[in-house]
């Protein structure tokens, strides 16, 4: 029907956490699930040494670790996400004033994964309240394929495979909610 305005579908949450140490990771998947609900697939914590970006303020040895959360939600409750995570991270910070947490919140949605940010730049667009959004990796062609700006960390096969997981249990559950 030309000109129907659609109802973008339901999205699934997903997060990475980076942490200096694996009790502020631990701690932070717990606040994580008390705003998202349950987890219902987590990637292997691995080293992040893909970048020296946040060495200074946390140090050299991080983990990182992604997540994605068995609720479906609407995506426009993105950009309330990533503020409600800006807020974790500034629970969790250093003597020094550090963070001692970064949380990366996002969705998966039909053939996308999008991440909030509060830093803006050409790939990205404003969602409202000073939060932007980016398209990270697409389903294109039979697989996940990463952007010419997407982060070395979120092109890893690690990451790749997980978020193919993702898309997976993602569709399965829109499947779900058509039959029903």
């Amino acid at each position: 029907m030309k000109g129907k305005i659609r109802i973008p579908r339901l999205v699934k949450p997903v997060a990475a956490i980076m942490a200096c140490q694996e009790e502020h990771l631990i701690q932070a998947v717990g606040r994580l699930s008390e705003i998202l609900g349950e987890i219902d697939l987590q990637s292997p914590v691995f080293a992040f040494d893909q970048s020296d970006y946040y060495r200074a303020e946390m140090g050299p040895a991080l983990l990182k670790q992604f997540f994605s959360f068995s609720v479906l939600r609407r995506p426009e409750e993105l950009v309330r996400l990533k503020r409600r995570t800006a807020a974790c991270e500034r629970l969790h910070r250093s003597p020094q004033g550090g963070r001692l947490v970064n949380i990366d919140p996002g969705y998966w949605s039909d053939a996308k994964l999008v991440l909030a940010s509060t830093k803006n730049y050409s790939h990205r667009i404003c969602l409202g309240r000073r939060i932007f959004g980016e398209v990270t990796l697409r389903y294109h062609q039979g697989c996940l394929q990463p952007l010419e700006w997407t982060y070395p960390d979120y092109r890893s096969c690690l990451a790749l495979d997980f978020f193919e997981k993702v898309r997976r249990t993602y569709l399965q559950q829109i499947a779900q909610i058509r039959s029903s």
